[in-house]
């Protein structure tokens, strides 16, 4: 057996299956939300859908072929490349709902911020991965920092709070990973809680809004607050079984807006009832669990920290879009991982699980 075949053997189809799956109940889901439809941009959503899960699974067999090693490698042209991104958004992007100027277009359009997440991944674990011995030192926690703080400023900017926060939770878990000392996560603390002012005052007025409307929401006739009211009846209504597959009439009705992307997991929760909110779950669970078990099977501490880098990414992003729709966290637009509406994050996630599949198909122990 060749040495290209022995790789092969070692894809992990559980991992690609649970993934396949996950995408497919997406796919039906923004059907579902989008049905009746007669704005143009809701209808072209599911094609759409279907059109970067195709170039992203093409996509994940293209990196899982590709050694995690040889990408490392390329570290400085990766993260250089990622900032001038960012900064062509800033003078060359495109301008979306809210006001965000967070789009390229290169014959389809493109989210670099949602990119940004896997490239940080790799350039964060390159570079953690030679410092392991140094991680008693602040200095070398603080130019770890400066990594992800110059292109987190740039998204900070566009703006997107969401990714900013994901990106310094991906940076927390891997320099964890990484040997973290104690007293360098107290000081850390400390600098964040003293860095909160300087971040509120330079949030946009509705991510302001988003947070205080979260804390006390009571008029409905507000907009963000008429959101959060709606996805709680959506999931509340749905009981054990749900009102069936494309009969819940919040979404139905159209008392649930944006459904297809911040709201998705409540229309699954009115439809599907508590059975297909919990298979979320479990199918993201199975996606975590391979990946964790990716990290251990790793081969050196460049592979693990990888896979925990993209294990932050999916788990935050579940957290978050589902606390939000559940109203335990603020509304921040993250996308709930493989189903939500959004070619650019499916992309970036797909991406991502082609590198740990590259990291387990190298591995030693297999």
């Amino acid at each position: 057996m060749n040495k290209t075949a022995r790789l092969w053997r070692n894809f992990d189809f559980v991992l690609f299956g649970a993934v396949v799956v996950l995408i497919i109940y997406g796919v039906l889901m923004i059907r579902s939300a989008t049905l009746g439809a007669v704005d143009t941009e809701l209808i072209s959503r599911v094609p759409r859908q279907i059109q970067y899960a195709i170039i992203g699974i093409a996509m994940m067999f293209v990196f899982a072929a590709i050694d995690y090693r040889l990408l490392a490698a390329l570290q400085p042209y990766i993260y250089g490349g990622l900032v001038f991104l960012l900064a062509l958004v800033a003078v060359l992007g495109q301008v979306g709902d809210g006001g965000a100027q967070r789009w390229l277009t290169v014959g389809l359009p493109v989210q670099p911020s949602e990119l940004a997440k896997v490239l940080i991944v790799i350039v964060l674990g390159q570079h953690l991965q030679k410092q392991i011995p140094k991680m008693d030192k602040l200095q070398t926690v603080i130019i770890s920092l400066g990594y992800v703080g110059l292109p987190a400023g740039f998204i900070f900017l566009q703006p997107s709070l969401g990714i900013t926060i994901l990106l310094m939770f991906i940076w927390l878990v891997m320099i964890w990973a990484a040997g973290l000392r104690a007293k360098h996560i107290a000081l850390f603390s400390l600098a964040a809680l003293l860095g909160m002012p300087v971040l509120w005052a330079n949030m946009q007025e509705y991510q302001r809004a988003r947070i205080i409307n979260f804390i006390t929401c009571e008029d409905t006739r507000d907009s963000a607050c008429y959101n959060i009211f709606q996805a709680r009846i959506s999931i509340g209504s749905g009981g054990l079984l749900g009102k069936g597959y494309a009969s819940g009439t919040q979404s139905r009705l159209r008392f649930l807006r944006v459904r297809h992307t911040d709201f998705i997991f409540s229309v699954i929760a009115e439809e599907l009832g508590f059975v297909g909110a919990a298979l979320v779950f479990v199918l993201i669970g199975a996606v975590l669990w391979r990946i964790m078990r990716a990290a251990a099977l790793a081969r050196d501490a460049l592979g693990a920290l990888i896979c925990y880098g993209i294990a932050a990414i999916i788990f935050f992003q579940t957290v978050v879009s589902t606390g939000m729709n559940l109203n335990v966290l603020p509304v921040t637009g993250l996308t709930l991982p493989f189903i939500s509406s959004g070619g650019s994050s499916l992309l970036t996630l797909l991406v991502g699980i082609g590198i740990v599949q590259s990291v387990i198909m190298r591995s030693e122990r297999l």
